[in-house]
């Protein structure tokens, strides 16, 4: 079976093609200064358009989202939630719910229409997931305390967990060593997470984000690299 799995973050589109789980390609396409206004979409066409596909799965990384307890039920407040985070515009952003199980929480995110519409006019099965709840699900909480981090290109997601509960969730941008230093300790010294009893787990772009983490390093006590994205081997769509 042939399979697309489409990643998407800030900036940039991160496609990947198997065929019964056996990588046959995969690329990424990242926007910088260069690029025109709608290079995603164009790419995310070029994408859909290499082969026929037996089944698409989309992952969203865009930082539009809300985290409620799982069995919240009032999905009309879900583009208002989002809205305390970040901007939404409903006429253009899609209502999307991922459910996390296995720690009790679901996420409200929206997803660009544009993209949506593209996607499921290829008329084959889609899934659609928030990158949160997929990482979310592959965390193992052994200590009781806990940061988690999954780094992206100019991207982190952060989960801190104490005693197998989310405490917080967030998806930021990161631009420099001392913007991602300061979110960290912050949300420490807010959560109440002491620097030399917590245990830090980083995931995803490591290599690229290598400085990201030496500065890290200095202050951490307690950090171990879970995982280092290979060519081939997208952590994320895994």
């Amino acid at each position: 079976m042939n399979v697309l799995n489409l990643l998407f973050t800030k900036d940039g589109l991160i496609y990947q093609i198997t065929k019964n789980k056996n990588v046959l390609e995969e690329k990424s396409y990242l926007v910088d200064e260069e690029s025109p206004k709608n290079f995603i979409a164009q790419k995310l066409e070029e994408v859909l358009l290499k082969q026929r596909f037996d089944e698409v799965s989309v992952i969203s990384a865009l930082n539009h989202f809300t985290l409620m307890p799982e069995g919240f039920a009032e999905h009309d407040a879900g583009y208002d939630l989002i809205s305390f985070n970040a901007p939404v515009d409903k006429e253009n952003e899609e209502l999307m719910l991922s459910v996390n199980k296995k720690f009790n929480v679901q996420f409200y995110y929206t997803f660009p229409k544009d993209f949506y519409r593209k996607i499921k006019d290829l008329s084959i099965p889609v899934r659609f997931n928030f990158s949160g709840e997929k990482f979310l699900n592959s965390i193992y909480n052994k200590n009781k305390k806990e940061i988690h981090i999954n780094l992206y290109h100019n991207q982190c997601e952060f989960f801190a967990i104490d005693n197998k509960k989310v405490i917080l969730y967030n998806n930021l941008d990161v631009n420099s060593e001392v913007d991602f230093l300061y979110f960290v300790m912050f949300t420490l010294s807010k959560i109440g997470f002491g620097i030399n009893d917590t245990n830090f787990f980083v995931y995803g772009e490591t290599t690229e984000n290598e400085t990201f983490i030496s500065e890290l390093q200095k202050f951490v006590k307690n950090i171990k690299i879970v995982f280092d994205n290979i060519p081939n081997k997208n952590f994320i769509l895994n």
